[in-house]
């Protein structure tokens, strides 16, 4: 493939979007033509997204920057199925209200990274319910059903994976790929929308909307996907052992999303700067040549550029300075995760691995335990060994808090309730 000549597709090939395209030479053509409309689909099977799903809104986000109009489809409607894809078994099924609720603490992490309004290059949010709902079973059937295939579509992933390894795969799921196509056909008769994004896991599903959109409406739709984003260690990007690494303030602080990129790898450094932030690409080779400790400044480089795409500019400003303080200073700074406790309960004293897991430092009273017993527990910065070890008002600091932490990179405070 020549290098692309359109600004969208060149800043995507050049920062290390691009996975696969069903056209990329006629797309990079329709690109040069004019504002073409692209548009991603998100399910609303949580009230937030996380990391995973950044590199594809962010793919938005320069489609925006580079004149094109982008469209975050939520799927009010395929989320009462549930996608299988990359799923071992089905999904809990949602009722409406909850899928309503969703949609509402999802949008709220889009606004920082899209704008959204009715101009031409302003980006629209929708949802999928608005037609899917109303469609006519047989109707639907008779007009799309024609042109899909079970040989074919027993040969994706999503459907070759659940049955390869025995599980069941319902027949609710198994339209949810054409329901996905339907979503492109109906976006590209009311936005003229030509272009579909996603993850690689969604090549097959957007390969159908292509097709199905050339079939019945001989429209040139295109499709376009990332690579799967793993890090330098082969871990999923966005799984820790904390757990998922969340967009939403409400699920995650300001200060664990900084601290998320901060702890990258040094391997990723270079990669999560050209995918998650927006620097210049001279200033990213400049950082991601860095080598000692000297790596460490262009990671918390990319923490404050990432979070301040995310939270804004304050958040991470607000972030980076309580890193400062607990690792620079050592002070117990207020922006650190806290959890309240009474004053009943600390005079009683409180077992320490009690109050890791309380804090998130922990996934159990035992992991909490072992922690210690290797080491790897401080309170107030002081190393503790004694797995039975507990806390209580003494161990409040002059501002009345106790600072937990696990390990050197986490943290979290412990404050009296009210």
């Amino acid at each position: 493939m020549t290098a692309p000549r359109s600004d969208f597709l060149r800043t995507l090939q050049d920062r290390g979007f691009i996975h696969q395209c069903t056209d990329i030479d006629a797309l990079d053509a329709r690109a040069l033509e004019g504002p073409l409309t692209a548009y991603i689909g998100f399910d609303a099977t949580a009230d937030s997204l996380h990391v995973g799903s950044l590199v594809q809104i962010m793919m938005l986000r320069w489609a925006q920057k580079t004149g094109h109009r982008p469209i975050a489809l939520m799927g009010g409607g395929t989320t009462k199925i549930g996608d299988p894809s990359g799923k071992d078994e089905s999904r809990q099924l949602l009722t409406s209200a909850q899928i309503e609720a969703n949609i509402a603490g999802i949008r709220t992490a889009f606004d920082n990274l899209l704008s959204f309004g009715e101009g031409p290059g302003e980006a629209v949010m929708m949802n999928n319910a608005d037609w899917l709902d109303g469609l006519q079973y047989i109707d639907f059937l008779r007009d799309v059903g024609p042109h899909f295939t079970i040989n074919r579509m027993l040969t994706f992933d999503s459907v070759k994976l659940r049955l390869d390894r025995e599980q069941p795969l319902t027949f609710l799921e198994f339209n949810y790929m054409i329901l996905q196509a339907y979503d492109f056909l109906e976006l590209s008769r009311r936005m003229d929308c030509c272009l579909q994004m996603g993850g690689s896991d969604q090549w097959g599903n957007i390969v159908n909307g292509v097709e199905l959109g050339r079939r019945i409406d001989q429209r040139p739709l295109y499709g376009l996907t990332t690579p799967l984003i793993t890090t330098a260690s082969g871990a999923k990007m966005g799984k820790t052992a904390a757990g998922a690494i969340w967009l939403s303030e409400k699920r995650l602080s300001h200060y664990d999303y900084w601290q998320f990129w901060r702890n990258t790898e040094d391997g990723d450094v270079g990669r999560f700067l050209r995918l998650f932030t927006e620097l210049p690409l001279d200033e990213v080779a400049r950082l991601e040549a860095l080598e000692g400790a000297e790596i460490n400044e262009a990671k918390k480089i990319l923490a404050l550029e990432a979070t301040k795409l995310c939270r804004g500019a304050a958040a991470a400003a607000e972030a980076a300075e309580t890193a400062r303080q607990t690792f620079e200073e050592g002070k117990s700074a207020e922006g650190l995760p806290t959890i309240e406790v009474t004053q009943a309960e600390l005079n009683g004293g409180i077992m320490v691995f009690e109050l890791m897991r309380r804090a998130g430092l922990a996934k159990s009273n035992g992991e909490a335990r072992r922690l210690i017993k290797g080491g790897g527990a401080r309170v107030n910065d002081v190393a503790i060994s004694d797995e039975m070890a507990t806390v209580g008002p003494d161990d409040l600091s002059p501002e009345g808090r106790i600072k937990l932490s696990a390990g050197k990179k986490r943290h979290a405070l412990v404050k009296l309730a009210g």
